[in-house]
């Protein structure tokens, strides 16, 4: 593989600075992409701007710059909040969590949430390579369904193609309200 996972974690870095509600969408992402899902059932997988502003006020994740709606949160409230949900998918409570992110410094946090994401994100990587590959060694046709209106098709399948182009035709002529889809 040729990407790291500490390399896939900085190409976050690139879009800092978030928002409360930029980073959860965010890390959000992320633990979706991985599969991250909390062992404890009054934690949710997706972090929301509202648990995040929790995890400040209980000092889980350091304060941001500012206050209120301008506050703006960077990388490592990135990697805290990511470290937090491997946590809670792993079983420990916010007290140990709390404790824990005191003890780590930039560079472990970082290599602590890639470990624990290293298989997720290089099955994620490895996704959309073959996904990429597959798409580049595709048979593609067009089929014109209206005037101006024509699809792509891959020619993988007749029939699916078939099934698939048919429901096509229909959902065009839905949208258009015109009888004279070929």
């Amino acid at each position: 593989m040729s990407d790291s996972p500490i390399a896939l974690l900085r190409s976050y870095a690139r879009q800092a600075p978030w928002n409360a509600r930029g980073l959860a969408a965010q890390v959000t992402g992320l633990v979706d992409a991985a599969g991250v899902r909390p062992t404890n059932a009054s934690a949710r997988a997706a972090p929301s701007a509202r648990s995040i502003r929790f995890y400040v006020a209980n000092h889980l994740l350091e304060r941001p710059e500012g206050t209120g709606t301008s506050a703006t949160y960077n990388y490592r409230h990135f990697l805290q909040l990511v470290a937090i949900k491997i946590r809670q998918r792993e079983g420990a409570s916010l007290d140990v969590i709390k404790k824990e992110m005191k003890e780590f410094t930039g560079d472990a946090l970082e290599r602590r949430v890639a470990t624990s994401l290293a298989a997720a994100l290089d099955a994620t990587v490895e996704t959309r390579r073959q996904a990429t590959d597959n798409e580049a060694s595709a048979s593609w046709r067009r089929v014109a369904v209206a005037d101006g209106v024509e699809l792509h098709v891959r020619d993988d399948s007749p029939s699916s193609r078939d099934e698939a182009l048919m429901a096509m035709r229909e959902a065009v002529r839905a949208a258009l309200g015109r009888e004279d889809i070929r």
